[in-house]
């Protein structure tokens, strides 16, 4: 499975309709639809797809074709998603009418085109679950822990700094988090 670290957009044109597309990790998608159609008022619809991992380690699909034909936009999108193996993020394609009716098929395909190109221009990340771990330092220990986590690449991480101790949080992949509890 795949993943993204930051939101990406690009923009397709198919008989002179356009479709402005965003590729958004789940985090940022709560609210991204209604700010859409806030920002462009002129455009017909605004689509989205989307895959994540609930906490049970089960795939959650949803779409929506947003008033275009049933199953002509929102589906096409979804599809794509499946088909890159993504995870935990949005596609939304906000979609200005060129005058030329695409047809079911043809719809269809222009909204699997607009998320291809997005995808295109995106950085994919290898999809790695990500577990937290909680442990105590002494204040002698803060920069050694520092290096160590800085040495496996874990960035996410909290401190708090007690009267005797050092309470850490941390987050990543559960195979960076053992390689830590060992060192």
């Amino acid at each position: 499975m795949k993943t993204i670290e930051k939101a990406y957009s690009n923009t397709t044109e198919v008989n002179r309709s356009k479709f402005l597309t965003h590729l958004v990790p789940i985090s940022e998608y709560e609210g991204l639809q209604n700010r859409l159609k806030a920002a462009h008022p002129k455009a017909n619809h605004v689509v989205y797809a989307l895959r994540y991992l609930n906490e049970f380690d089960q795939v959650v699909e949803n779409s929506s074709d947003d008033g275009e034909p049933k199953g002509c936009a929102g589906v096409p999108a979804l599809n794509v998603l499946r088909g890159e193996e993504m995870i935990n993020c949005a596609v939304l394609i906000v979609r200005y009418f060129g005058g030329i009716k695409l047809g079911t098929g043809g719809m269809a395909r222009a909204y699997a085109l607009a998320v291809k190109d997005v995808l295109k221009e995106t950085t994919l990340i290898p999809y790695e679950k990500e577990i937290e771990y909680c442990f105590e330092t002494s204040y002698s220990d803060v920069d050694k822990t520092l290096y160590r986590l800085k040495q496996l690449g874990l960035v996410r991480y909290e401190r708090d700094f007690g009267v005797n101790s050092v309470e850490w949080k941390i987050k990543g992949s559960e195979e960076k988090i053992e390689v830590f509890k060992n060192m």
